[in-house]
């Protein structure tokens, strides 16, 4: 008896037209380069802070799904922060700003201060300018709102320590206003820009670009640039905003207008 008659007219129809079985084809190619950082056989370490136990369950299953990401541990409180910064090794911080027992700033500072190539990603129902910008002059390099649908904690991981910054879509929206405002706004707290801070056109790309949570390959594919100049550029822009990380640039020079 042929074979095709113990299949189904569905699956007849698939060995008929080359597919697989139910249709799905394999991809042609991997879909997460090799040259990144955050592979099975080098996870992405995180260690999450949060104290709403639901929300912290949430993001602990995703990130869990994710083969590229490892969670090395996790915690509810800033004593709990505390104590997985002394006692694990990790490459990004995922932390709440109000913990039962103190602040996220806390954990960011202590973080920032013990483990310095680390990256940091706040996850937060705060939204307003003044934590945003208080959380990344501290070195956070994300800020995540709790109560948004289009992102990814996932992906934000990968996002930062591929040399991204991320931020919840509608975040990045008001921050990219801000970029495409007329200068006036008034600046952050700290010295006001000088003449030496001014901008140029191209450096002022590359901040849309990173505002928009492009990686340094990214942005040099868009801009028909290799890697190596768009850092040499972002360097350049450290040295003028006098900041220390992608995303202090960004809301640097938007809240300051400069550009």
């Amino acid at each position: 008896m042929p074979d095709n008659a113990h299949r189904s007219p569905e699956e007849q129809a698939d060995a008929r037209s080359g597919y697989p079985p139910g249709g799905v084809c394999p991809p042609t190619q991997p879909l997460w380069p090799g040259f990144l950082t955050g592979q099975e056989g080098a996870p992405v370490r995180v260690l999450l802070v949060d104290d709403d136990s639901f929300m912290r369950r949430v993001i602990a299953q995703e990130l869990l799904s994710d083969l590229r990401i490892q969670l090395e541990g996790q915690g509810g409180s800033l004593r709990d922060g505390r104590r997985l910064l002394a006692t694990h090794e990790f490459d990004v911080l995922m932390v709440d700003l109000r913990l039962g027992d103190g602040t996220g700033f806390e954990l960011i500072r202590e973080a920032s201060k013990q483990h310095p190539g680390c990256e940091i990603i706040v996850i937060s129902a705060l939204e307003d300018e003044t934590h945003v910008m208080h959380a990344v002059e501290l070195g956070a390099t994300g800020y995540l709102l709790k109560d948004a649908w289009l992102q990814s904690f996932a992906q934000a991981v990968l996002q930062v320590v591929n040399g991204g910054a991320a931020i919840t879509p509608r975040l990045a929206r008001r921050l990219l206003s801000r970029l495409s405002a007329r200068p006036g706004s008034p600046p952050p707290a700290g010295d006001p820009p000088t003449r030496e801070a001014t901008l140029t056109t191209r450096e002022c790309e590359i901040l849309r670009c990173v505002a928009r949570g492009q990686v340094t390959e990214e942005i040099g594919v868009q801009l028909g640039i290799s890697g190596q100049t768009v850092n040499a550029h972002i360097k350049n822009i450290y040295k003028k905003l006098h900041v220390h990380s992608r995303a202090q640039a960004v809301s640097y020079a938007a809240y300051s207008g400069l550009i």
